[in-house]
Order: structure tokens, then sequence, then C-alpha cells
């Protein structure tokens, strides 16, 4: 499922594309919404907002557009008039005089005023966006500290999106890594110095990966092993991580990270061949 960066990234190509043209043609795939078209051809995208996996188009007529991509859904950006070979099905079309976007796939598509934004179930249980430019530090540890999730294991915390909106799998995985912390880890346990940490990464690594187009910061060997070894189940961890090392050593059996880039770290038999794969303390 796509997670916070790949949604923030789809919304900015999406607004570059349309956000501030009149709409000249407007097309639902479900019924529920086809009286909406002709009240919103003429009005203008507003701008893309994002809570966490979730997108709210804004129009200029005062309607919200709620989308959630779930596994399948995604948004292209074609011509005006265009209309792609695929076989993946149209949901939505906003098309502009030069461009138009087209959402497949998805099923959650809602059409909303603003006292539905407001009062809307999802929208209302998620937390603070992760890439929201506003959320701070400090307001990151103060939800890890409050009484709702400070006992709550990091392996689970990580991906409830009413912590923080926008996390997922892989970048739970990078966080903890980037952390030096173990998935079984809870917040009540840890110093001010590994909140502080932790804290960062969640707000560092979403960001980092935004502005990198989707590269991973840390795509190193060792971090995936570690997601391996901490994720999978205890029959699977070690054949795994193993089959991980051998694909990526390099001539002098030292792990290698992004295009060859070496990582410290001597390849061993330990550890599902890693030596540096010791699971944090």
């Amino acid at each position: 499922m796509p997670e916070g960066p790949e949604i923030r990234r789809a919304a900015d190509k999406l607004e570059a594309a349309v956000a501030g043209k009149p709409l000249t043609h407007v097309w639902f795939a479900f019924p529920e919404l086809k009286p909406f078209e002709a009240q919103l051809t003429g009005a203008r995208v507003e701008r893309f907002e994002t809570r966490g996996k979730a997108l709210l188009t804004h129009f200029s007529c005062g309607l919200t557009l709620y989308s959630h991509n779930q596994l399948y859904g995604v948004w292209r950006v074609v011509k005006a008039g265009e209309t792609p070979q695929t076989t993946r099905s149209l949901r939505v079309r906003l098309e502009t005089e030069d461009a138009a976007v087209l959402l497949y796939s998805a099923s959650e598509i809602e059409m909303l005023d603003a006292d539905g934004v407001a009062a809307h179930a999802f929208l209302q249980r998620v937390g603070p966006d992760v890439l929201d430019m506003s959320l701070t530090v400090e307001q990151v540890k103060e939800r890890l500290l409050s009484p709702r999730f400070h006992r709550r294991q990091f392996s689970g915390l990580l991906l409830d999106q009413a912590f923080l909106a926008g996390l997922g799998n892989y970048l739970r995985v990078e966080i903890l890594w980037q952390a030096q912390l173990a998935p079984r880890h809870k917040a009540i346990e840890l110093s001010n110095t590994q909140l502080d940490a932790l804290a960062s990464a969640c707000l560092e690594i979403p960001g980092c990966l935004m502005k990198r187009a989707g590269r991973w910061m840390r795509i190193s060997i060792t971090a995936r092993c570690f997601a391996s070894r901490c994720f999978t189940a205890p029959g699977r961890n070690a054949a795994a991580a193993g089959e991980l090392s051998r694909r990526r050593r390099c001539r002098h059996g030292r792990f290698t990270g992004v295009r060859g880039v070496r990582r410290r770290g001597c390849v061993g038999q330990g550890n599902g061949g890693c030596a540096l794969l010791t699971r944090p303390t």
C-alpha cells in the first residue's frame, strides 16, 4: 500500500497539472457521484491535501472529494482528451483545457461538504500527518508518551494511523533502524535521548523520502535484514536474511547499499550471514 511520501508526491503532481484551472470535463464512475459532475464543471481545484494515506481534493465551489487508494488505487496525469490503454477501472476524471487527472481502481471515494469533512470517520480517527510541516519533534514525543500510546510496542504503534498518519511498513523499518530500537520496545521504556532519536526519525525519514522521490535513505542490506529478523516468522528469519546477504555482497565481502555504496560490516556466518544483524537491545 502506498504510504505518506508516495501519496504526497502524487498530490504534488496532480496539483501541478490542474490546480487553479477551470474544469472543462468531470466524470465519475459511481452512480452516487454522478449528480456532482455538472456542479463541478467550471469550478477549479484549489488544492490537494493529504491526510496520511487519504487524499482530499478541494474545489472552489466548497465541495471536497475524499479518496483512499487502498492497495490498488492509483492517480495518473495525462493530456486533455487522452485516455490511456489499461486494464484498470477508471473511477474519476477531472479535466482542464490542457491536462486531466485520472483515478483508477480506488473503491473509497466520497463527495463531502465542510461538515462532512469534519465528521468523516476516517479523518477523525487519524493522527497528525507525518509530512505536515508544522508538526514538531516535541509534539511527536508528547504523542509517544501519551497514555494512549506509551505502552504500545513499536511494531504495532508505527503502523497505527491514529498515532501518526502516513506511516507504514517500510517506514516503520527505516525509522526503527535509524533510531536503533527494536520493534518490541515501548516509549515508556526509553530514555529522553532515545525518545528524541525516535521522534526525529518519525519526521526525518518520511520527509527525506519525499524529497528523494522514493529512494530509501538506508536501502542497505543491513536494514533489510533487520526487517527480516524482526518482522517475519522466526522459522524464516535466518533463511531470508542469508538470501538477502548473498545477493548484496561486493567483491571485498562487504555489504553494498544504494548503487554500490560501501556499507560498514563484514560478512559472517552468524546472524543470518550479517555481522550487523544483532537485534537492538
